[in-house]
């Protein structure tokens, strides 16, 4: 049962990064056509805008997102349960001894980032230390460094800087499509008819149905990677009651006043707290109910 849930989401993770580049490359296209009646020529450069801006981003997103969630990283002798349980969660998930951040949030959370698991790093809430033992400290520490080893931390990084391209990207389009002197559909035959409706098609998928795509994509990856997550913590412990446990006091809590909203996805529960829509479309978490349904599973 554990092994088969990891295996399917993963497989979904794969699907919804696909789907990432599909969006992008419309959104590429679409702007190629509109501004140039070369599609190929718009997904060209929005696929080397991607790689740049990974290029900028992916060589140290832990300290990016550590400061922008005002965590302060902490050493051995600074808070040794806390880097104990966090070296012996790493011991067992065989992944090197990522850095430890604290920050000074009575709400208990608790996330993972970094490139890789050689330079990764977990941060902790305050809030979370005060109220957890010692067995739900070790279920949401084993949550976050089965995403170091399930590369998430890398997945995550990756898809906000698709969304990052993306919004840009229509950003552009939106300050400067209606400046488009585009004679092509000032013919009033049949075959102008048809560029006015790839046009419009055009300008609706880059300036809305693009961005709430690769928002909706991202959210399901956020979704999907904790429950992969979930069921990775309860491989390294072996308890699935310590993360129950856990689950049930972070679900109660009241929101963090530190987070940053771009980083709210990384969390193991949504700090925003934001209430969930009917469909759960566009929740950054699964609901806290159904993660413990499939822990009590295991």
């Amino acid at each position: 049962m554990l092994f088969q849930q990891i295996a399917r989401n993963k497989r979904k993770t794969v699907g919804i990064m696909g789907l990432f580049v599909i969006i992008l490359a419309l959104v590429g296209a679409g702007l190629g056509y509109l501004f140039s009646d070369r599609p190929i020529l718009g997904l060209v450069i929005a696929v080397i805008f991607s790689i740049v801006y990974m290029l900028i981003v992916l060589p140290n997103p832990a300290n990016m997102v550590m400061s922008l969630n005002h965590a302060q990283e902490v050493h051995e002798q600074d808070n040794p349960e806390l880097w104990h349980v966090v070296q012996d969660m790493a011991l067992v998930g065989r992944v090197p001894m990522p850095r430890v951040f604290i920050i000074d949030d009575a709400s208990p959370n608790a996330f993972a980032t970094g490139r890789d698991p050689n330079h990764s790093a977990v941060a902790v809430t305050q809030g979370l230390l005060d109220m957890m033992n010692r067995e739900e400290l070790e279920g949401v520490l084993g949550h976050e460094i089965s995403h170091i080893r399930n590369y998430d931390i890398l997945v995550s990084t990756i898809a906000a800087v698709l969304v990052g391209v993306i919004s840009y990207l229509s950003g552009i389009a939106s300050r400067y499509i209606w400046w488009i002197d585009d004679d092509r559909d000032s013919d009033h035959d049949s075959g102008g008819t048809i560029v006015v409706i790839f046009k419009v098609i055009a300008i609706a998928f880059v300036l809305i149905l693009g961005p709430i795509c690769a928002s909706l994509a991202q959210m399901a990856l956020s979704r999907n990677r904790e429950y992969l997550a979930d069921a990775s913590s309860v491989e390294l412990t072996r308890n699935p009651q310590g993360l129950i446990s856990a689950l049930e006091k972070i679900d109660g809590s009241a929101p963090m006043k530190k987070a940053d909203p771009s980083s709210a996805g990384m969390y193991i529960e949504d700090p925003m707290r934001k209430k969930r829509s009917f469909t759960h479309l566009f929740d950054s978490h699964p609901p806290t109910a159904d993660r413990i349904k499939r822990l009590e599973k295991m």
